[in-house]
């Protein structure tokens, strides 16, 4: 049992690493003693995030826009030039977009999709060789995908395009399951209810008392429940689980 739950110097990237959940699963890696790469699309914020988390740890800056395909490489070959490994891939990069159905653009769809699904798809493919390297084993070489509860149920917003995104990225966490175990990999998926983010920050502002209401365990997620959930998945005690799409939401699926 000793050292079940350790990432001690494992190596791991986390995009969308500079806010929110991203943030969040990156400082617990730190404070875990992982080595931890992090990319958002602003230089700047990426940058100053990187230098306040490696106060804790180690943390690297690799600014990238991973809505497009040549993006993500950018990424795998920035880590590459400094690493001949990897052992933990979380694909946390999204975005949100909210309009009446009226009115909802198809420039939605194609931002949403290619950052949200695309996105994850092309950076497991980009990394896959380091990945294998990484693997050992009894421990294999982890993919965490960041998906939603709302691709769990119907949200109560007008968020068409995010909710369909994250129910693929579920099932996308089940497909590229099954192709990579035989390469040492496990890929999961974690699906978040409401955390204090940028993101989630308006919604909790207008609803916290209808979400309260709704969350059995009747509070909003903190960050160590995200980087908990997160270090599990990354350690020898997720080492059986692939496939797995885990609800981390104070009960609120329970209810749908």
């Amino acid at each position: 049992m000793e050292g079940l739950f350790s990432i001690e110097g494992k190596t791991a990237v986390v995009t969308g690493g500079s806010r929110g959940i991203g943030l969040m699963i990156a400082r617990g890696f730190i404070q875990a003693k992982a080595r931890v790469y992090i990319s958002s699309r602003k230089k700047d914020v990426c940058d100053r995030v990187a230098a306040e988390l490696s106060e804790a740890g180690t943390c690297i800056s690799v600014p990238a826009d991973l809505s497009t395909e040549q993006g993500v490489r950018g990424l795998m070959q920035a880590v590459a030039e400094r690493e001949q490994s990897l052992h933990i891939l979380v694909n946390n990069a999204g975005a949100n977009w909210g309009a009446p159905f009226d009115e909802f653009p198809d420039s939605a769809w194609d931002k949403i999709f290619a950052l949200n699904v695309k996105a994850a798809f092309h950076g497991t493919r980009a990394f896959l060789p380091l990945l294998e390297k990484g693997a050992r084993p009894g421990d294999p070489a982890r993919v965490i995908n960041i998906g939603s509860i709302d691709g769990l149920h119907v949200p109560g917003l007008e968020t068409y395009a995010y909710s369909a995104s994250k129910a693929g990225v579920h099932h996308l966490t089940r497909t590229l399951a099954r192709r990579l175990a035989p390469h040492g990999i496990t890929v999961n998926a974690v699906a978040p209810g409401p955390f204090q983010s940028k993101m989630m920050a308006e919604t909790i502002e207008r609803f916290r008392d209808v979400i309260l209401q709704s969350c059995p365990l009747g509070r909003i997620g903190e960050p160590e429940d995200m980087a908990g959930v997160a270090i599990y998945l990354a350690s020898r005690a997720g080492a059986y689980l692939t496939g797995a799409v885990i609800p981390v939401d104070g009960g609120i699926s329970t209810c749908l």
